[in-house]
């Protein structure tokens, strides 16, 4: 395959991803049972001062997840636009990038996460072949 579909693959699977992180990110505070619903609301309204202001783990939480969206949505169109023109470097490290992203993934959350930055990382660095 060439370099250009093996990157909007890549780039499609991260879009795909950031969509389900959104979706993920928008319902956390959905409780599925009782003792989910007492951890939420345990993040929620314990408090502590962290840098001047403060905070909780559930806005600690959420703004991780934000981030993580905006991060998601960046590399998405970062490969996107490497489709048209690849750059050698650029290619390896955003494959490389997301070969830790399953790692982390698959460690702290769960598979379904880690195959998408999976099939987008092997799709990034087997476009190296051809660029």
């Amino acid at each position: 395959m060439k370099a250009k579909l093996l990157l909007r693959i890549a780039a499609a699977m991260v879009l795909l991803h950031t969509i389900g992180h959104t979706m993920g990110t928008l319902t956390w505070k959905q409780a599925p049972n009782n003792a989910v619903a007492q951890v939420i609301s345990g993040m929620q309204n314990n408090h502590f001062d962290f840098m001047g202001r403060s905070s909780s783990l559930a806005g600690f939480y959420e703004g991780f997840g934000m981030s993580m969206i905006l991060v998601l949505l960046f590399v998405s169109i970062l490969l996107w636009l490497l489709s048209a023109a690849p750059v050698k470097p650029l290619v390896a490290l955003v494959g490389v990038f997301l070969v830790g992203l399953t790692v982390v993934e698959y460690i702290y959350f769960f598979p379904v996460a880690a195959a998408f930055s999976l099939t987008a990382g092997a799709c990034t660095l087997a476009a190296l072949k051809t660029v």
